[in-house]
């Protein structure tokens, strides 16, 4: 993984696990064939408030840290699954029951993933 790609993808760990984000898994893209972004962090909440609170320390610590706003942010209206893009990186964060539903890791299940372990 580039060295700015990496300094963004530990940037967006740090503001999900402010608020106690859990399954953080980093998918590294770089390299593959019709990806537009070169890295996934996916994780979930606990609930459409904690979503929103991962979603909003993310901004907010990738603004104080990085000095970097995202591109686009969808799904805000149902906090089930928030999508963040920073053009490098896209941060996904879901409800578990949507998690499982879309299935991100296992569509990407070629890419080397980094799974994180959680913090209590």
């Amino acid at each position: 993984m580039k060295e700015n790609v990496k300094k963004l993808t530990d940037t967006v760990v740090k503001g999900i696990q402010e608020k106690k984000g859990r399954s953080i898994n980093i998918v590294d893209l770089e390299g593959m064939e019709g990806v537009v972004t070169q890295a996934f962090v996916i994780c979930e909440g606990g609930s459409p408030s904690q979503v929103s609170a991962i979603m909003d320390s993310v901004e907010e610590t990738m603004r104080k840290d990085l000095k970097e706003k995202p591109v686009r942010v969808a799904g805000v209206e149902n906090c089930i699954w928030v999508a963040m893009d920073y053009v490098d990186v896209m941060v996904h964060i879901f409800l578990p029951e949507a998690r499982d539903f879309y299935n991100l890791e296992e569509l990407w299940q070629d890419a080397p993933t980094t799974v994180l372990e959680d913090i209590d």
